[in-house]
């Protein structure tokens, strides 16, 4: 959802991962895809913001790539480089019961999409977190019959 909220806030949003992830990825707001294994993501340039998923050397290197006043923004623990003239930010989230609402009210207007692969009870949860096979998407526990 992350890159669909930068869209609607009016950002250019480049999006990387593994060339089986790109069309994913496009189909989920992103404009731009770098193929981690076989493009060079410092041919990217300078960038606003950097919201970085994957940590060590991928997030290593795209901290390169944050513009002077620039952000990194990480979810993958305190980032092990930080921007030369940029802030560098721990991000962990935080419920926030207003913003949880405006989320699903936009999901259920249509203006953001998920990518749901599985839906399982509570007493599935176990075996729906060790899967057999991959699953593309998010994986969701139903708690509630």
């Amino acid at each position: 959802m992350a890159a669909q909220l930068a869209r609607q806030a009016g950002a250019y949003v480049i999006g990387t991962g593994r060339a089986a992830h790109r069309q994913t990825a496009l189909d989920f707001g992103v404009q731009e895809f770098v193929d981690l294994e076989n493009d060079s993501l410092e041919d990217i340039g300078s960038v606003d913001l950097v919201f970085d998923v994957f940590g060590g050397d991928i997030g290593s290197r795209s901290t390169g790539l944050v513009r002077e006043g620039g952000r990194l923004v990480t979810v993958a623990g305190p980032p092990e480089v930080r921007p030369v003239n940029g802030l560098a930010i721990d991000f962990i989230v935080v419920s926030d019961r207003a913003q949880l609402i405006e989320i699903a009210q936009r999901v259920r207007d249509g203006r953001l999409r998920t990518n749901i692969g599985k839906v399982a009870s509570l007493d599935e949860a176990v075996a729906a977190f060790n899967p057999t096979e991959r699953i593309k998407g998010k994986t969701i526990i139903r708690i509630r019959p």
